[in-house]
């Protein structure tokens, strides 16, 4: 008897090995996702856990540290792994939180960010002398707003997202580059332009002082400095910096190089990106064949040369095929999507040795050849066309939609609002790409029973089929 079990031993212990290997997938496929066939990946023969189901057990396998989000390369990382970021835009959550009857409207979006596995938002951590502004007048800042953003801060690390927040806006919308000037001339400043915001001395000094203050807060909420805090994944310079008034590109490329050195200066820890939308200029003539249309040569821009800068960490890009390429077929935005994309990807890679983020991307209702089909169409081209860099551990850092809604807000809404409950197929689409990226991730960074087999197991049944 003893000699027989001595012979079957090792098939038995392999037989028990194999059992608990597969019970720990179906633990995790069946009590995080309770069987939705809206998680089923079409063609792909194989169950992909939900985003929840995934980050719920790698919360179970690992301590869970919430630490900085830093760069190795061309890729992100965390705690020494990859970070490939499925993210979205909400403007205006500072704003909304200053008011209690609105202030849960934060919170909704965080939920229903974290319940289709989005990991990061973009948001403004500005608004200068308008209607609750967070600046009055320079350095004069209105506490209960910046109260507001503390909660906007909090509230994202309760829900596992982390910030990009941007310090100041080209356009009107929220003060801008304009109000800086506003303030300048009100201060008896002799200025002609806008763009002056770019190189005179005084304003510069507003708009560091500001960076400076949002740095060195204190979060009265959690009682971490902004600039110590893991929540905030990266600092933005500028949303779509542009300096029209001088095409050559200089007056921006000197005033990005002083800033991005300025925010490092205070904040080391932090990553800093600049908040361009990609357009190539002087310094890529063989590039402007690139660009959606002839005016974007001409902004002030130069995508190359600007994030070659000492201190920008990561490069940024935005995408409207609807409103910048002459074609209004869906063909023709789709194609112009892909090569976009694939252009900046290679640049990051080859270039700037950068991940590259497509910070803003999305489709408009108010186009008059909008319908709910080509705007699925486009999100899923922005994501495939990204993951084939992240299957190879590429350049393509990630994407943020712009922008995400919750139920109530439609007169916040620009035509991009992207609201979940009112559009499953596009909630869908979202939660696809999470649950793709989550793999990827945590195919690295599962601290499991299965110790080093899991990457032979995970890499068979999932990576070729999911990703």
């Amino acid at each position: 008897m003893s000699f027989k079990i001595s012979i079957y031993l090792p098939f038995i212990l392999m037989t028990m090995l194999l059992l608990h290997v597969s019970c720990l997938l179906v633990d995790t496929i069946y009590n995080n996702n309770n069987n939705n066939p809206s998680e089923w990946e079409e063609g792909s023969g194989y169950y992909l856990p939900s985003s929840s189901g995934i980050t719920n057990r790698i919360d179970e396998m690992e301590a869970d540290a919430w630490s900085m989000v830093q760069k190795n390369g061309n890729q992100f990382t965390v705690n020494g792994q990859p970070f490939y970021v499925n993210g979205f835009n909400t403007y205006w959550l500072m704003v909304f939180a200053v008011d209690a009857s609105t202030r849960g409207k934060v919170t909704e979006v965080f939920q229903q960010a974290s319940s289709v596995g989005l990991s990061v938002c973009r948001t403004w951590a500005f608004n200068d002398g308008q209607w609750r502004a967070l600046q009055k007048s320079p350095s004069l800042y209105d506490e209960d707003v910046f109260k507001a953003l503390d909660f906007v801060v909090s509230e994202a690390k309760k829900y596992k997202i982390r910030l990009i927040l941007s310090f100041v806006n080209n356009w009107e919308a929220y003060g801008g580059k304009s109000q800086y000037v506003k303030w300048g001339k009100a201060a008896g400043l002799n200025l002609t332009s806008d763009d002056d915001f770019f190189s005179h001395p005084t304003i510069k000094s507003y708009y560091k002082s500001h960076v400076n203050t949002v740095l060195n807060r204190m979060n009265t909420v959690t009682n971490i400095t902004y600039k110590d805090d893991p929540t905030i994944f990266a600092w933005e310079l500028m949303n779509e910096p542009r300096c029209e008034s001088d095409p050559s590109g200089d007056k921006l490329q000197n005033w990005i190089e002083e800033m991005a050195v300025y925010v490092k200066s205070i904040d080391p820890k932090h990553l800093v990106e600049i908040g361009l939308e990609g357009f190539y200029g002087p310094s890529t003539p063989n590039k402007l064949q690139n660009n959606p249309n002839t005016y974007a040569q001409q902004v002030g821009t130069d995508f190359i040369r600007n994030h070659q800068v000492l201190g920008v960490d990561f490069a940024s890009v935005h995408i409207y095929p609807d409103s910048w390429i002459s074609q209004p077929t869906a063909e023709a935005q789709v194609a112009f999507t892909k090569s976009w994309i694939q252009s900046h990807i290679d640049d990051a890679e080859n270039f700037l040795g950068m991940p590259v983020v497509f910070s803003e991307f999305g489709v408009s209702t108010k186009d008059p050849n909008y319908t709910i089909t080509f705007r699925n169409t486009l999100i899923s081209t922005v994501y495939n066309t990204v993951l084939n860099s992240t299957k190879r551990g590429g350049g393509g850092g990630g994407t943020l939609l712009w922008q995400l809604f919750p139920e109530g807000t439609d007169y916040m809404d620009d035509g991009y609002a992207v609201v979940l409950s009112k559009s499953p197929s596009t909630s869908n689409i979202i939660s696809i790409q999470s649950n793709r990226l989550n793999t990827f991730n945590s195919l690295c960074s599962w601290n499991c029973r299965w110790g080093c087999k899991k990457k032979h197991l995970m890499h068979n049944s999932l990576y070729h089929n999911e990703l």
